[in-house]
């Protein structure tokens, strides 16, 4: 049960775009392959294709 919870906790830091090396030392690892092991899972916003005038419009309509 713990390393379901360790492992959702983490899932859902990267999601919210912690980085990966503040993730690292938030789950005590020594070796950076060991929190890699993550990034499979997680469903990264990065992963999606947009343009930065979306952000630049989004900011502007006070969406």
């Amino acid at each position: 049960h713990t390393h379901t919870l360790r492992h959702s906790y983490a899932t859902h830091l990267l999601e919210d775009g912690i980085d990966i090396m503040t993730l690292k030392d938030l789950l005590g690892h020594q070796n950076i392959e060991t929190t890699m092991e993550y990034l499979h899972i997680a469903q990264l916003e990065s992963q999606r294709i947009f343009s930065p005038l979306d952000t630049l419009f989004a900011q502007c309509s006070g969406r």
